[in-house]
């Protein structure tokens, strides 16, 4: 009787632990299911500069490239580059568009929370703040990379790629097995930690001086959020590449 209480009130710990929330929410009620409404509302905003950008500065595309088209060129190359040197010179192409895309919006996402004042915008309840300001944000991402690393090293080295479980030896099967899906803990707990205790830093320095910290705090901010994206995208080429390497 004893252990069966026990375990009972282990259970409604984990639950109440599991209920906790970071910051304050604001919540859309479709059906039975709650969404974070605040999420998608600055998603959305993420999503719409990405598409109406390039349509802007790409509207009369020269073939010297000058000003904003010369900046777009830019950061594709940049793009390309990261992605060939962590995936491969033979492998690089298809991917990327993927590794591009998680640069681009978790750059843009961290960057609105950095500059867009998004607390001046009232709610009914719970707060606006960047996407990735979210630990459902930064799983979902992490998830999405965990796919494309699970696809690509059957996509290339079909059967033989589980050999790679077995390396050095059989005996580490295990540690190896676990390793693959340890990653995408530390990707998205890497993220939503680093932004959130950024913000978190900023929003309490701002109430305690709020006219003179903000404008020296969002080049730190913005910096930050830069570097954040970066590494994003960097491991999840890595990984991917990793994936895709072959096995002695």
């Amino acid at each position: 009787m004893n252990i069966e209480n026990f375990s009972i009130s282990d259970i409604k710990i984990l639950y109440q632990v599991s209920s906790v929330e970071v910051g304050q929410h604001f919540y859309w009620q479709v059906g039975d299911l709650q969404v974070h409404a605040q999420v998608l509302v600055t998603s959305w905003v993420v999503i719409a500069i990405l598409l109406t950008l390039p349509v802007i500065v790409t509207r009369n595309l020269q073939v010297i490239p000058t000003g904003s088209q010369n900046f777009i060129e830019y950061v594709l190359e940049s793009i390309r580059d990261l992605t060939r040197t962590q995936v491969g010179e033979e492998e690089y192409r298809p991917w990327v568009p993927f590794v591009g895309t998680m640069f681009l919006f978790i750059f843009v996402s961290n960057w609105s929370g950095a500059l867009f004042p998004w607390r001046i915008i009232q709610l009914p309840q719970g707060e606006l703040a960047a996407p990735t300001n979210d630990i459902n944000t930064t799983v979902a991402l992490a998830l999405l990379t965990s796919v494309a690393y699970f696809y690509a090293g059957p996509h290339k080295r079909g059967f033989s790629h589980s050999g790679k479980y077995i390396q050095p030896t059989p005996v580490l099967s295990p540690i190896n097995i676990s390793e693959d899906f340890t990653k995408p803990l530390s990707l998205s707990f890497r993220l939503f930690g680093n932004i959130l205790a950024d913000e978190s830093v900023v929003a309490v320095l701002v109430s305690l001086v709020p006219l003179i910290v903000p404008v020296p705090t969002m080049p730190l901010g913005s910096s930050t959020s830069a570097i954040q994206a970066l590494i994003f995208a960097t491991l999840a080429a890595a990984y991917i590449g990793e994936s895709m390497e072959g096995h002695h």
